[in-house]
C-alpha cells in the first residue's frame, strides 16, 4: 500500500527529522541519500560546534542518525539517487539508481544546499594563497583542536574573517543573504580564541545580521568577552606581503579611508548556493525552481511545505538559505503535512 509510506530524499538535519516524525506518526519512511553516510552538510563538511546550541555536530547529528537507523519503520538507501519518479499524490513510484523501486504516497525533498565555491571570488585569495580558507575548512581546524597556518604550521597572530563571500553580491549573481554566516562567523571567532588565546580575530562586514536572540549570544559576546574586532569595510583584494603574511586591502566605510592590515589566516565566510543538482531534481520530480535556483515554494499559508507538484513537499535549505534549527523544524512540519494529507486521502477513499 503506497498511502502508508513517505519517500524522503536527503538525509541531512531536515530529512532525518522528517523521517523520524513520519515514523512517529505510524507511517513508513524511506530515506534515499546519495552519499554513503547520513547527516548532510554538518557531517560531510566536518562542522565543529553547531549554532546556536554549541553542541558538537558529530554528537548532535549522530543522535539524529541513530534515531532513524534504530527505527524499524524507517528504511534507508545510501549511495543512491532517484532516477525516475512517476505517479500522483497518494500513488508515486520512484526508480532508484540501483534498480530498486519505492512506492510511496508522498515525497519530501530534503535535498539541501551547496556551499559557495570561493574560487568564484578569486580577488580575495582563495586558491592562490594556502592560508586563505573557507569557514568550513576553519571549522574542521577547530574540530581538530589546533589553530595553525596551513602553510607552515605557525600559530597565527591575526585571523581575519570576511563576511558575505558568495552572498549579497550581484556582480557574481548571488543576490541573497545566506542568513546564518554572520552568526557562524561570530561563533567561529570565539572558538578560535578559545583554542588560541594569543590570536587576535577580526571580522570584516558590510552589515551584521545576527538576528533574534543571536545578537546577544554571539555578536555582543564575541566582542565583549572574546575581544573580536568588527570592521565595517569593503574589501578590494587579498594579496601577499613580503614576509609570508597576507594583506587585506579595502576601505573602512565608517571613516571613509583605505585600510591595509596584515593577517596570518584569512577566512571566507561562504554562503549557501542552491544545490548544484537542483536542475536535475526539478526535472526528475517535476517541481519548479525559483529564480535563484532553489526549490520553489507553493503558497505559504495553506500549502505549508508544498512545492509546485501536489504530494511532493520540501523543507530546510532546499528552499533557500536556512539555519539548522529552522531546517529541523521544517522537516517536522513537512512530515506532518505529508502524513496529514495521506490520512485525508484514505479517509476520502473510504
Amino acid at each position: 500500500m503506497t498511502q502508508d509510506t513517505v519517500l524522503i530524499v536527503g538525509a541531512g538535519p531536515s530529512g532525518l527529522t522528517a523521517a523520524a516524525n513520519v515514523a512517529a506518526a505510524g507511517y513508513k519512511a524511506v530515506i534515499v541519500e546519495k552519499e554513503e553516510v547520513l547527516g548532510g552538510a554538518p557531517i560531510l563538511s566536518g562542522y565543529a560546534k553547531l549554532v546556536p546550541s554549541g553542541e558538537w555536530a558529530k554528537d548532535a547529528i549522530g543522535r539524529m542518525v541513530s534515531r532513524v537507523e534504530d527505527d524499524d519503520k524507517v528504511t534507508i538507501h545510501k549511495g543512491v539517487k532517484v532516477d525516475k519518479f512517476e505517479g500522483e499524490a497518494g500513488n508515486f513510484t520512484a526508480t532508484l539508481s540501483n534498480g530498486e523501486t519505492v512506492n510511496a504516497g508522498a515525497t519530501i525533498l530534503a535535498t539541501g544546499f551547496t556551499h559557495f565555491d570561493s574560487i568564484n571570488k578569486p580577488e580575495w585569495g582563495f586558491g592562490t594563497f594556502e592560508d586563505v580558507l573557507t569557514t568550513t575548512q576553519m571549522e574542521q581546524m577547530v574540530a581538530s583542536g589546533k589553530i595553525a597556518c596551513p602553510s607552515d604550521g605557525r600559530v597565527p597572530e591575526r585571523v581575519c574573517i570576511l563576511l558575505c563571500v558568495g552572498s549579497r553580491d550581484r556582480q557574481i549573481g548571488r543576490e541573497w543573504c545566506s542568513k546564518i554566516c554572520c552568526t557562524v562567523s561570530a561563533n567561529l571567532a570565539m572558538e578560535i580564541k578559545e583554542l588560541s588565546p594569543e590570536t587576535d580575530v577580526f571580522i570584516y562586514y558590510m552589515d551584521i545580521r545576527t538576528f533574534g536572540l543571536y545578537e546577544d549570544k554571539f555578536y555582543w559576546k564575541s566582542q565583549e568577552e572574546f575581544k573580536t574586532k568588527f570592521v565595517k569595510a569593503r574589501i578590494a583584494e587579498v594579496t601577499a606581503s613580503g614576509d609570508g603574511r597576507l594583506l587585506v586591502k579595502g576601505e573602512d566605510t565608517l571613516v571613509k579611508r583605505p585600510i591595509v592590515i596584515p593577517f596570518d589566516i584569512v577566512v571566507h565566510a561562504i554562503g549557501m548556493d542552491p544545490n548544484l543538482e537542483n536542475p536535475e531534481i526539478s526535472q526528475v520530480f517535476g517541481v519548479g525552481l525559483e529564480k535563484h535556483g532553489f526549490i520553489e515554494r507553493a503558497e505559504h499559508y495553506t500549502n505549508t511545505c508544498g512545492t509546485t507538484r501536489k504530494g511532493v513537499y520540501s523543507c530546510g535549505a532546499a528552499y533557500g538559505p536556512e539555519t539548522i534549527d529552522d531546517s529541523i523544524a521544517q522537516g517536522a512540519a513537512a512530515a506532518g503535512r505529508a502524513v496529514g494529507d495521506l490520512h485525508a486521502l484514505v479517509q476520502k477513499a473510504s
